[in-house]
């Protein structure tokens, strides 16, 4: 997957950017008609925006947190969207098509609204954000939604399995879809250095932020064992940390612990280019 610059605090802006300043959020939907309707309401979309950087505000400049804003929703997006079409590949059904006779292309519609809006509860305050999100998700879901499913009962059902994703990413959550377990570890997955640098920067030396820092690559592919396998890429051994303490208690409970296998390296020198000195499966 693609790197990202190391986002700071001093990257966000003391207001809200203009338009043509802020991030575009994309996914590949090229395939995909009514996810690719949604992504043109999103862009369009000031108030979203705006629940973005007002959680990204809460979270980095107030409570010196790694990036929560549109960075980090449109990369739960993307490893989520990955994570699903790799499982649906192996013949994994989500939810909403096993029990709403719906299709894939809705359940990527589920996954990517789950995603974007999953943290807007930040905007309000950390505690307890998984809840606000989903007030606050409730309210924007009713504008997003008509133009794609016109009917309100489909509509409604839609919205339900959306707000289940949210509310079930938290840590104690219980994911009842697969829609759900995607984007809870697609959240988990958002793991890279550049990804964690602020808390470190900011005068933390915990074993959470140096385990953080560790972290260089992670890379998502089918796997042959299993649907899918993550390959991350480590300049440590701190980084075991990060994994075991947020990643697969993450996975745990998801309802992809069957289909997830876990590879980190470990190899030697600060890109992470050099030999590898060993390997932890989970």
């Amino acid at each position: 997957m693609a790197s990202e610059q190391p986002l700071t605090d001093q990257t966000i802006p003391r207001g809200l950017p203009p338009r043509e300043e802020r991030l575009q959020i994309n996914v590949p939907a090229k395939h995909n008609p009514k996810l690719q309707k949604l992504l043109a309401f999103v862009r369009e979309d000031d108030e979203l925006y705006a629940l973005w950087h007002a959680q990204n505000v809460n979270a980095i400049t107030r409570l010196k947190m790694t990036d929560h804003g549109p960075v980090h929703v449109q990369i739960v997006a993307n490893i989520a969207l990955r994570l699903l079409r790799l499982l649906v590949a192996r013949g994994r059904q989500p939810g909403i098509v096993a029990d709403h006779a719906m299709t894939v292309e809705d359940a990527e519609v589920v996954v990517v609204l789950a995603s974007l809006l999953h943290d807007v509860g930040m905007s309000i305050h950390r505690s307890n954000h998984e809840e606000y999100s989903l007030i606050i998700a409730d309210t924007k879901l009713r504008e997003l939604l008509p133009a794609i499913y016109p009917k309100a009962d489909v509509r409604t059902i839609v919205k339900s399995e959306i707000l289940h994703a949210i509310i079930a990413h938290r840590s104690d959550g219980h994911p009842l879809t697969l829609e759900a377990g995607v984007v809870r570890l697609g959240d988990a997955l958002d793991m890279t250095h550049g990804r964690s640098r602020i808390p470190f920067e900011h005068g933390s030396t915990s074993i959470h932020s140096v385990s953080a820092l560790a972290i260089r690559e992670v890379n998502i592919g089918a796997g042959e064992e299993t649907p899918i396998e993550v390959h991350i890429k480590m300049c440590n051994a701190a980084g075991v940390f990060q994994i075991d303490a947020l990643l697969r208690k993450k996975l745990q409970g998801s309802g992809l612990e069957e289909d997830v296998k876990i590879v980190a390296a470990v190899a030697d020198g600060a890109d992470c280019a050099a030999r590898q000195l060993g390997d932890i499966v989970l």
